[in-house]
């Protein structure tokens, strides 16, 4: 039997994370607004100059990583505070520095017309044909470190927490259960989860940190000149361990509130560990599998970024969806709007695993890579996957836990997100197929085909959407800041 969940301890709801967990959803409507007019105008369905497209691109990767990135660490920040002691005066320095680098990134976009996409690889930001100033370059790279900073700022104090209460980093990874066999206590999945976050994208934030210092100085200091291949070595190894470090933190939201209905503790075992411990290392090595058209890169490595593609997803993924469904297997659980969105998300992410491993072939990827194939594995991964448990999380923390589940309006909103969001990758997937170039503002007629039904299923990710976010902000406005689950 489902335990009464006013018997559950309620999580500490820390005011700055619930503020980001906010603004991350508004700025993912936004987002998705951004989405919907450009794939609108590449339908031919509204009139935009391609200047105006490529800066509401660089806005909507841009806008899209940070968000999730936000979002993400507020969820870890919430949870792992069930935990750890946490100063919150750090996660109140992380959102003043991280608002100040999104000012400036939105100044250096629609004010100085920096249009060169979020992964701003070298050397375009300092070389634009005139599109853009090196002066308004350097402004969104200065943006990008503050955030980058912003986000270090925190990943240090998460280790400092995690050290102190468990003597080490090794030991809130569970590495005497993993390689001696024992452990007392055993650190909770979030913990565990928390750690891993906390070394890989530390590590992924000091690589992005010295590939913007590196481009600065490029563009202000006369006569200098950087090694292209290694600047986009360290452009990458930081944006995939960055986007991905997104995943991994929404998804501790699924490991502490699924047990809430289902009344069962989310298991710490060796093969737990074991997984996150792989992760660990397959995030930071697989980063290649993006270079693989990059013939000049060493042939081993292009090798090890393939073969690490079809084995970095397994085991996390794995792990966590065999969880899930073994948690709720014979649960008795009654699913509700959060929970729903949180089960969606491990599902979504699962499925995204898909079109990705296609992708991290070499023969495939040197056709495909640079088409809406990989727009659509991970408008996948994030709106079936991460965002949607970002939704849960606000949901859950608006309302807790119903008893009667759906009311007519979650079903309205969740059918018209889920079906909104698999179509919108699926038409990706389909003009990838066939061979439909990524990043270009205007489409030959024979495309637009392709583009009609995103548009559709774009504006029903956007009405789901809106939906959640309308009940998360009556409901987190509503819920005093000490409050009892329902």
């Amino acid at each position: 039997m489902t335990p009464r969940l006013s018997a559950v301890r309620a999580v500490p709801e820390l005011p700055p994370a619930r503020i980001a967990l906010l603004l991350g959803g508004l700025v993912f409507l936004l987002m998705m607004v951004f989405g919907l007019v450009m794939k609108a105008s590449q339908a031919e369905l509204l009139s935009m100059d391609p200047r105006l497209f490529y800066e509401i691109m660089t806005a909507h990767g841009i806008g899209m990583v940070g968000t999730a990135g936000l979002t993400g660490l507020a969820v870890l920040w919430t949870f792992l505070g069930r935990h750890v002691d946490l100063d919150e005066r750090v996660f109140w320095a992380f959102m003043a520095l991280f608002l100040s680098g999104v000012v400036v990134i939105l100044g250096s976009i629609f004010v100085g017309g920096f249009a060169g996409a979020w992964t701003f690889l070298y050397p375009l930001p300092a070389r634009s044909g005139g599109v853009w100033s090196p002066a308004t370059a350097v402004v969104y790279l200065v943006g990008l470190a503050l955030v980058g900073v912003a986000f270090l700022l925190v990943h240090l104090e998460c280790a400092r927490a995690l050290r102190s209460r468990w003597g080490s980093l090794a030991r809130a990874l569970g590495w005497p259960l993993l390689f001696g066999g024992q452990q007392d206590p055993l650190p909770p999945p979030t913990v565990i989860a928390a750690s891993a976050v906390t070394v890989f994208n530390t590590l992924g934030l000091v690589f992005g940190a010295a590939a913007i210092t590196m481009s600065i100085i490029d563009i202000l200091v006369a006569g200098t000149i950087l090694d292209p291949l290694l600047a986009k070595n360290m452009i990458y190894f930081f944006g995939h361990v960055f986007i991905n470090a997104t995943i991994y933190m929404a998804v501790i939201a699924v490991y502490e509130i699924v047990p809430l209905y289902t009344g069962r503790p989310w298991k710490v075992t060796r093969l737990f560990a074991g997984a996150w411990s792989v992760i660990l290392v397959f995030v930071m090595a697989v980063y290649t599998h993006h270079l693989l058209q990059d013939t000049v890169m060493p042939p081993w490595s292009l090798v090890i970024g393939q073969v690490l593609s079809y084995g970095s997803a397994v085991p996390l993924v794995a792990v966590t969806a065999f969880g899930l469904l073994t948690n709720l297997h014979r649960s008795g659980a009654t699913l509700d709007l959060p929970a729903a969105l949180l089960v969606l998300g491990v599902g979504g992410w699962t499925a995204g695993v898909m079109p990705a491993w296609i992708d991290g072939i070499i023969a495939v990827n040197k056709v495909m890579h640079n088409t809406l194939w990989v727009p659509g594995h991970f408008h996948m991964y994030l709106i079936l996957g991460q965002v949607a448990m970002i939704w849960g999380t606000l949901l859950w923390l608006a309302g807790g836990r119903r008893s009667g589940g759906f009311v007519a309006s979650d079903r309205l909103f969740f059918a018209s997100y889920l079906i909104g969001g698999a179509g919108l990758a699926i038409s990706f997937l389909v003009a990838g197929a066939a061979s439909v170039p990524r990043r270009w503002a205007v489409h030959d007629a024979a495309w637009i085909v392709h583009d009609i039904p995103g548009v559709v299923f774009a504006a029903l990710v956007l009405l789901g959407a809106s939906g959640f976010f309308a009940k998360s902000i009556v409901g987190l406005i509503a819920v005093p800041e000490e409050r009892v689950g329902r």
